[in-house]
């Protein structure tokens, strides 16, 4: 339980880091792009060397592969649905807070499920991972809101609220998943890694691409080969 209290502690303060960030400085578009790209980079990583490969390991690569593609296609369905039925006001408190929490729920369960009964180095890509992803998802978001008239203690408010909801599932994903037959947990991250494979090609990649250009890829490229030496040095 500690762990996973730190875990989500550390992961979560991105969220209120960047929000502060979004609501009180003027951060160039490029350093936003920059931090995008080097989330996405750094969650490819970890789909694949800690939530991805410990799936096939445990379940076998059918149902790990279902699992991927059913998070895939449950991620874009509703994603789908938060910008079509909800009139595409994306900036609203409302549907940031709900989209946020889409691309975070499967992910910090994930971080959780991780360290049961993993060594003291468990699931520290995916939570640097996170961290560099949460950043600019608040900053961006801070930003509009306080843009368009929301105080900045409105928008810091309602990512700390986010945040608190996402380190709770971290203990959750430890708390609820220990013990369970591995093919469940097969599931669960098979599921998660589909969910988040969907996010970064869906949205945090386009979205730096419209900020900063192809220099994006450089940035993905050293986001992902920074958090592979991470995994090999955990």
């Amino acid at each position: 339980m500690p762990s996973a209290l730190l875990y989500g502690a550390v992961a979560s303060s991105a969220l209120l880091i960047g929000a502060v960030a979004g609501a009180e400085l003027d951060v160039p578009d490029w350093v936003v792009a920059g931090t995008l790209a080097l989330a996405s980079g750094a969650l490819l990583t970890a789909v694949a060397f800690e939530l991805f490969e410990p799936a096939v390991r445990s379940g076998g690569p059918w149902v790990a592969g279902g699992a991927l593609l059913a998070g895939s296609a449950v991620f874009t369905a509703v994603d789908w649905f938060l910008d079509e039925r909800m009139g595409g006001e994306e900036g609203t408190g409302v549907a940031l807070a709900a989209g946020v929490t889409l691309d975070g729920v499967p992910e910090n369960l994930a971080l959780g499920v991780t360290l049961i009964g993993g060594s003291s180095g468990s699931g520290l890509v995916l939570l640097a991972a996170i961290f560099v992803a949460n950043f600019p998802e608040a900053l961006n978001s801070a930003e509009y809101l306080t843009g368009e008239g929301e105080s900045a203690a409105r928008a810091v408010g309602l990512w700390a609220g986010v945040g608190v909801l996402l380190a709770l599932a971290v203990v959750a994903g430890q708390t609820f998943f220990a013990g369970v037959d591995r093919t469940v947990l097969a599931l669960v991250e098979g599921f998660a890694a589909g969910a988040v494979l969907a996010s970064v090609a869906d949205e945090t990649l386009p979205d730096a691409y419209e900020e900063g250009g192809p220099v994006v890829a450089l940035a993905t490229t050293a986001g992902f080969f920074m958090t592979f030496l991470l995994q090999h040095a955990a």
